[in-house]
């Protein structure tokens, strides 16, 4: 499918945001609950975190762009939280019906995107940067929460993620 977006600097950023569309479903297929909270005794991020986090970096992203919408898991995660050690995190299901749910909706916002909004200057405590800046940021970290969810799938005797 051709990617046709408003500003040229969105390009490859909405291709690999498609990517990681279906890779990120891919990456949880057929994953039990209960794996999906193993830590195999170290301290390392468990699939369902990652899972929910990428859910809400996408929710927050949508936000930037003025969705105004809240990811159902937004009480565990909002303000970046990390992992909570005594928390049972959602189904890797309810994680996949928040990503279907705000995907189209971030992925119109992506598309649609002008050079203008995309300069906008985000303030945090300590920091700041455009739009653009914190766009390619949550793109890349989706691959990184991908791959770190791929590796789980073997450590646990899963098959590995289908890319197709």
């Amino acid at each position: 499918m051709e990617v046709k977006t408003v500003s040229n600097r969105m390009h490859g950023l909405v291709v690999l945001f498609d990517m990681h569309s279906n890779y990120f479903c891919n990456a949880i297929d057929g994953i039990s609950n209960d794996d999906a909270h193993e830590r195999l005794n170290t301290k390392a991020n468990h699939i369902a975190w990652l899972a929910g986090s990428l859910v809400q970096e996408r929710y927050e992203l949508a936000n930037i762009f003025c969705l105004e919408l809240k990811s159902a898991a937004d009480d565990l995660f909002k303000d970046h939280k990390g992992i909570q050690e005594s928390e049972r995190y959602p189904s890797l299901a309810e994680y996949e019906k928040d990503w279907n749910k705000i995907t189209p909706l971030l992925r119109e916002k992506l598309i649609n995107a002008k050079d203008e909004e995309l300069d906008r200057v985000l303030t945090y405590p300590g920091m700041s940067f455009p739009v653009f800046e914190m766009t390619s940021f949550d793109i890349y970290r989706e691959a990184n929460c991908i791959g770190q969810i791929a590796l789980w799938r073997r450590l646990l005797g899963y098959d590995p993620i289908q890319y197709m």
